[in-house]
Order: structure tokens, then sequence, then C-alpha cells
């Protein structure tokens, strides 16, 4: 319909927003408590929502504002546009792709016995991230959020504070890279949706690698658009951190993450306002995991009110800056936290990329199969032992 009525830009605007509202009120109702009716309507069980729904709701509203602009051509075929909402690989955690980038991907798709063991050892190693490293670090964090936050020591909270970042980052990366994989089994190569953004340098290239084509679409179909309207620098930045809200918003659909979005937009104006200064890189990654932290704090509080006294304890004003329960937790998990810390990063690559010696690239090349296959034992073996893997921090 959209397609049909471009002509008139007013008659095409119709169609368009019956669409985006029907689809966030499909966001809504299965993200928030406003539409429990509607849940008794259905008969859904308690705490239901469709998997994916925060990914294909925002897909759908892109290419309708693409149709409308002109941008992508309607897709008369249902299979094939079904195909780019729902396509399981995608579905739980991205990419969020454009209909036309999704297109030529699916054109260009080619099947081989290299791409199929290529997509399995990514699929591997996403599952490596979720069952050894976020699992585990999830139990850190949750033994840290069993206690109230004014009868934690600074130090443990800091301890488990930490643990959820990298939880977090491993779990949503981790279904990311699965996905990936899987694709890539399919002779469909996906785009990374996570390149190494933690203990980045700048919070600028936290942000622009951090599940990056969420960060793009609120970019392009909300900050840019109001952009166009505003040329005050002010009016701008209000608008940029706006944009971050909305973000941080999407993923909880909580005040608390709404919080979150705000704070990481505050600090990429600052950040962008002191570029002329010179910072060292390693300064620069420790403000960046500090602002990453205090993101964190109010991303996994229930409440404004408890991430600001976890604050508190962390900053030591309850007067405990550590205790038993402090030695006890670094002792049982520093080892993970250590190797979360370089699994984080990209420097393994990087030293794969520059080292120049045949030899060892020969080497890595014969052992990686077999850690592939060691990994794939692990996590299989670790996952019969606990029954599931069915942590998940954020419900996308």
């Amino acid at each position: 319909m959209i397609n049909r009525l471009r002509k008139n830009e007013n008659l095409a605007a119709i169609p368009m927003t019956i669409g985006i509202i029907f689809d966030l009120l499909a966001l809504f109702a299965f993200r928030t408590a406003y539409f429990s009716w509607l849940h008794r309507i259905i008969k859904a069980p308690y705490s239901f929502y469709p998997i994916g729904i925060s990914f294909f709701t925002l897909s759908a509203i892109g290419t309708l504002i693409d149709a409308y602009k002109g941008k992508v051509k309607a897709e008369i075929s249902f299979i094939r546009f079904a195909l780019f909402i729902i396509f399981f690989p995608k579905i739980i955690m991205g990419p969020l792709l454009r209909y036309s980038t999704f297109s030529k991907i699916i054109d260009k798709r080619r099947l081989s016995l290299s791409g199929i063991g290529i997509g399995m050892t990514i699929f591997v190693k996403g599952f490596a991230k979720k069952v050894i490293a976020a699992d585990n670090l999830y139990m850190l964090f949750q033994s840290v959020q069993a206690e109230n936050a004014e009868d934690l020591s600074a130090a443990t909270a800091w301890l488990g504070i930490i643990a959820y970042v990298f939880c977090l980052y491993f779990t949503l990366s981790g279904l990311a890279d699965m996905g990936t994989g899987c694709a890539y089994c399919f002779g469909i190569r996906m785009p990374q949706s996570f390149n190494y953004p933690l203990l980045s340098p700048r919070i600028k290239y936290f942000a622009a690698r951090w599940q990056s084509q969420v960060v793009q679409w609120f970019r392009r179909y909300i900050t840019k658009p109001l952009y166009s309207i505003c040329r005050r620098k002010i009016v701008r930045e209000i608008i940029f951190v706006f944009g971050w809200a909305l973000f941080g918003f999407w993923y909880t659909f909580e005040l608390n993450g709404m919080i979150c979005g705000s704070i990481l937009g505050l600090f990429l104006i600052i950040e962008a306002r002191l570029r002329e200064k010179k910072i060292m890189e390693l300064t620069g990654i420790f403000y960046t995991f500090l602002v990453v932290v205090l993101c964190a704090v109010f991303l996994s509080g229930d409440s404004p009110a408890y991430s600001g006294r976890y604050l508190l304890t962390m900053i030591g004003a309850y007067g405990n800056l550590a205790d038993s329960q402090t030695f006890y937790l670094l002792k049982s998990y520093i080892v993970l936290i250590l190797l979360a810390m370089y699994a984080s990063t990209d420097l393994f690559r990087n030293l794969m990329l520059k080292s120049g010696k045949r030899k060892i690239k020969a080497a890595v090349t014969i052992v990686s199969p077999l850690i592939v296959v060691a990994l794939l034992i692990i996590c299989t073996a670790l996952i019969s032992y606990s029954g599931s893997s069915g942590i998940l921090l954020m419900k996308l």
C-alpha cells in the first residue's frame, strides 16, 4: 500500500503510520505489564513473550520507513519477507539488518563444506561464551545480588557488577555468534554484532562496537530525522541523549534502562567535547570501563533507588570496604574473571594477524579443530550436568 501511494506522501504516510503503531503495540504488549489483560485473553503462560520480538518489530518498522522513503521496493513475496523477519539464526540476538541488506546477503548465498566448517567454528565459539563464561559469571552476579545493597562490602559490589558486565557481554555476543555460525552453515554471511567493545580505549569505540546494527537503527530512524529539523547544537545534543535513552529503554522497557542509555549518551557528548585533550589509551580503557560499569549498575538494578544504593556501596559509603565474602568470591572466580577479560579483547586475533611466522599460523590451523571439538564436548557436558543453559539477562 505504501509503495502504491508513494506519489502522494500524505496518503502513503497513513499505512506507514498504521503499520508502525501496530508494531509498537505488539512490542509493548509483550515486553511490559500494561497489557496483562491481553495475555489473559490469549491464555498466555506467565512471563510469556515471543522470542526475538524486540528485533523483528524494529526490522518491520525500519522496512516500512524505507519503503515510504523509496529506499526499498515493496516485497511481493510473503515467504521472502517472512524469511527476513523470522530468519531463525538472527531472531534471538540479531544482527538487526535492513531489508535491502538482507536481500543482497540472500542473493549472494553460497554453500560449501569450508563454509560449514567456519560456521560450526563460530557457533562453538559462541556456545563456549554462553555456557562456560556467561553461565558461571552469572552465578557470581547472583550470589552478590542475593544480599541487600547496604549489607555488601564495596569490593564485593564491584565484583558483582563486573561479573554482570562480562556476563551480559558473553551472553549477548555468544548468542549472536551462534546465530552467525548457523547462518554461515547455510551459506549466509551476516555481519558481526559485537566487535570486542569491552576495554575499548574510548567510549565512542565502545558505543560503535556494542550491538552495532541496533545502535545504527536508532541513529538512522530516530536521531538523524530529528537532527534535520533542529540546527542548534544544544538541541541536537539533547536529541542525541534521547536516542541513547531509547536504546537503553529498548533493553529493559523500564526506567533503569532509560537512565543507563542517558548516562552513556551524556558521557559520549562529554568525551566529544574533550577530544582535543590527549589521553593515554590505557587511561582511556579505565575511564571507558568505569562508564560501562556505571551504566551496568542501572541496567542490572530493579529500580533507580536500588541502583543508587548500590553505587553508594561501591564507593564505600556504608563503611564496609571488604569482608570474608569478598575474599571467598575473589578466590573462587578470579581466574574466570581474568580469562573473561582476555577473551573479551582482540589481543589474540591481532597477534595472529601481525605474526609473520608461517609455522605459528600453521600450528594454530592444525590445533584449532581440536580446540573446537574440545570446547563442544565441555559445553555439552556442562549443559547435561546442569540440565540447561537458559540464563538470559535480557529477553529481547
